[in-house]
């Protein structure tokens, strides 16, 4: 494995007295999560305004690292970099059929002469608007095009700090190819170049089935690092390699079974005044949720739907936007519930309804259960499939819960948090087909392209690293994304015999190519220690007076406790083969 090292560039200023790394003591009160109140304590960013910071010079030293380790192993994996517009003409957001259906993120504005524009918050349609114009043959296929750039969307209620803010430094790369067989191939190597990347950032990750949101296509992958902090819940299988989000992971449907028609009790009517919810009906009612079909009506790209799942369960509106093939979906209003069912929220039920009606795959297995009657104050018992109403259509609507069995084995699952930092998507021909981007075949017809798109949060992959590798007193960085590899601390700066000998130390480390910060500020001893363990850098060396006349320094590295004593002769060679050592556990 290629470890990736910061060069040691002539003139670069590595002395802390010369360098900007403004630390914080307190905790900023603004800051909710680790990583945004380390990144500010340590200097590595400022606020501008909200969703937008300044990345200061330790913090612009990681992230370049990063990208650096980003852009070898998409160079490495066959990709070509290139560096395509911010500002993007609405044309071809219409022309994809996206400059309507994006929202509000994207941040549009008009130009002097009056053209609608918008920044880039992702680039499909101007690499397809680039690719189509250029590739004519397959034989110039499959080609795989990347950018590292910024991009801008205006997040609704930026946080977190970098991890979810408004303006984002970014990796996108787009592939295409002549046919599906091509595009999986592809989509494979850019799986394999994102396992690579992570697992040289240091990171504990998994990839994880997921919904490909407003980018479309047929199959996508998050990489998240596993973190207790992260906004993402993630579910894994014990047994095997199945992975997903929450939103994406699937419940296996039930066998099915003869329903025993003898079993049937006659259908009740039951009063149920001022009874609304779940809770409720089960407290009134004496049973249990699981006896309680809950019928909710959503809306899909304006059509009104009737959706049964049991009461002990929760719809999975991605699932059902994508089973509907939907492209907005959101729950009815109660003016238009009770419309469709002649009665207010709360009491809505299947029976007589002339709505289209399609049920999770558990509501098979439902036998005398209780829905809403339709009627205010009324509820319907021993209700059954077949015999009280139909059902159009039967899905896997449901959101994943603790106690069911993994969709591909039928193993125990897991559930855990992530962090989402790398997302790789299966587009098809989503866009080429609405945008014309076409090649020649081998017969000499036109084909369209079919794509992948991949993208790598960098600050992100930062955040997410800070989220997973801290303790009370900072950031433990891996050293492969740390802005330095060693801090060399001399305590007496008044000394000339310290600062001769920290001086040589510092010389050597540096013709040896060790990205080394030396902290030549003439202060306290505890602030150079404090600052050290703050901005996580992995390796210290500590020259004091006392080990000094022993003719010793400190060694310590940043996730470990206790420090060594090393013979100042020995310091260089002792301190290369840390830092070797340290790249080495991360391959």
């Amino acid at each position: 494995m290629v470890k990736v090292r910061c060069p040691v560039i002539a003139g670069e200023i590595m002395r802390y007295s010369k360098y900007f790394i403004p630390t914080y003591k307190e905790i900023p009160s603004d800051a909710e999560v680790i990583s945004h109140q380390l990144m500010l304590r340590a200097g590595m960013i400022r606020k501008l305004t909200s969703g937008i910071y300044t990345f200061l010079p330790a913090g612009l030293k990681t992230v370049r690292k990063v990208e650096n380790i980003v852009r070898e192993e998409m160079n490495r994996s066959g990709a070509i970099e290139v560096l395509m517009p911010a500002v993007q003409p609405a044309e071809l957001w219409q022309e994809s059929g996206r400059w309507d259906f994006y929202g509000k993120e994207l941040l549009r504005f008009k130009d002097r002469h009056n053209h609608d524009c918008c920044i880039g918050p992702t680039h499909e349609e101007v690499i397809t608007d680039l690719v189509r114009k250029e590739i004519r043959s397959y034989r110039q296929l499959p080609v795989n095009f990347y950018q590292i750039q910024t991009k801008f969307r205006d997040e609704i209620r930026p946080r977190f700090g970098v991890m979810r803010c408004k303006e984002f430094i970014m990796k996108d790369a787009y592939s295409f190819d002549a046919d599906e067989a091509g595009a999986d191939k592809s989509y494979q190597i850019m799986h394999d170049a994102y396992m690579r990347i992570f697992q040289r950032c240091g990171l504990r990750f998994r990839p994880v089935e997921a919904d490909s949101g407003s980018i479309g296509g047929s199959y996508s992958h998050e990489f998240m690092v596993l973190a207790d902090t992260g906004e993402d819940e993630i579910i894994s299988c014990m047994k095997c390699n199945y992975a997903a989000n929450l939103e994406k992971a699937e419940v296996k449907a039930p066998a099915e079974t003869e329903t025993a028609k003898a079993s049937w009790e006659p259908l009740q009517d039951v009063e149920t005044p001022n009874v609304h919810t779940i809770d409720e009906l089960t407290a009134f009612l004496s049973t249990g949720p699981n006896h309680i079909l809950k019928t909710l009506v959503f809306v899909a790209d304006g059509n009104p739907v009737a959706v049964l799942i049991r009461g002990d369960h929760q719809v999975n509106e991605v699932k059902l936007k994508n089973f509907l093939r939907a492209d907005t979906i959101e729950l009815a209003s109660p003016g238009l519930v009770a419309e469709l069912t002649g009665a207010p929220m709360g009491f809505a039920g299947p029976l007589g309804l002339k709505s289209k009606i399609i049920a999770d795959h558990a509501v098979r297995g439902m036998v005398n259960f209780i829905t809403g009657a339709n009627k205010e104050d009324l509820h319907f018992r021993n209700v059954n499939l077949e015999r009280d109403f139909k059902v159009n259509e039967f899905a896997d609507l449901r959101v994943i819960m603790r106690g069911d069995r993994c969709p591909r084995c039928g193993g125990e699952i897991n559930f855990g948090r992530g962090i989402e930092v790398g997302h790789v998507f299966k587009l098809g021909t989503k866009y080429s087909k609405a945008m014309h981007a076409v090649s020649l075949d081998d017969r000499g017809e036109e084909q369209p392209f079919f794509m992948g798109c991949y993208g790598i949060g960098i600050a992100r992959t930062v955040a997410a690293a800070i989220e997973q590798n801290h303790d009370r007193d900072g950031i433990i960085f891996p050293i492969s994304i740390a802005p330095f590899e060693v801090a060399l601390l001399p305590l007496q700066m008044h000394e000339k015999n310290v600062v001769e000998i920290s001086d040589g130390i510092y010389n050597a480390c540096l013709a040896d190519g060790i990205d080394i910060l030396l902290d030549d500020r003439d202060v306290r001893p505890g602030v150079k220690f404090k600052d050290a363990d703050l901005i996580g850098i992995p390796v210290r060396v500590t020259l004091g007076e006392r080990t000094l006349k022993q003719g010793m320094a400190e060694l310590k590295l940043r996730s470990e406790p206790k420090e060594v004593l090393i013979p100042l002769a020995d310091v260089p060679g002792a301190v290369r083969a840390k830092v070797k050592e340290l790249y080495d556990q991360i391959k």
